[in-house]
């Protein structure tokens, strides 16, 4: 999801929450504690330079337990995020602490955000020598060549 994305859904909700991938809810109590910009400046395996930039949530949970970010707060935190630091219209990425620290993607399910997990791939298949996926056939779903019809082969 885009900055732009959760600035249009933010006015429409009663509240802000986040459903982390195994279904469960990062607790209502959390805080927003950084919003910025992240720059990943790197090499892959196949000698091609990359950069990547998102925007950046951390999600932490106090033991502030009356504490509810409402969307007009984070909303007014994200403002105050582009003018000062100069965010453009990024995808999100959010941060949040499980057993370590996770990095998810950002969706909505039309009623809460979802934190996606993100997975890693080779950006260079074609220059760093991992073969090619072979199609996998099940035999049983081959149909006999016509030289073996009738049981000739």
């Amino acid at each position: 999801m885009k900055l732009s994305e959760l600035k249009e859904l933010l006015p429409a909700l009663e509240n802000v929450s986040f459903q982390l991938p195994d279904g469960n809810f990062v607790p209502e109590h959390f805080h927003v504690t950084e919003v910025g910009i992240v720059s990943k400046h790197f090499i892959d395996c196949g000698g091609t330079v990359r950069e990547e930039k998102a925007v950046n949530f951390q999600l932490w949970d106090a033991n502030d337990y009356d504490h509810r970010l409402k969307p007009a707060k984070l909303l007014s935190i994200i403002r105050l995020s582009e003018e000062k630091l100069g965010i453009t219209d990024l995808e999100i990425e959010v941060e949040y602490q499980g057993s370590t620290i996770g990095r998810y993607g950002l969706g909505f399910s039309g009623q809460h955000f979802v934190l996606e997990n993100k997975t890693t791939a080779c950006l260079a298949e074609d220059r760093c020598g991992i073969p090619a996926s072979k199609q996998k056939l099940n035999l049983a779903d081959i149909k006999a060549s016509s030289c073996c019809a009738g049981g000739k082969c």
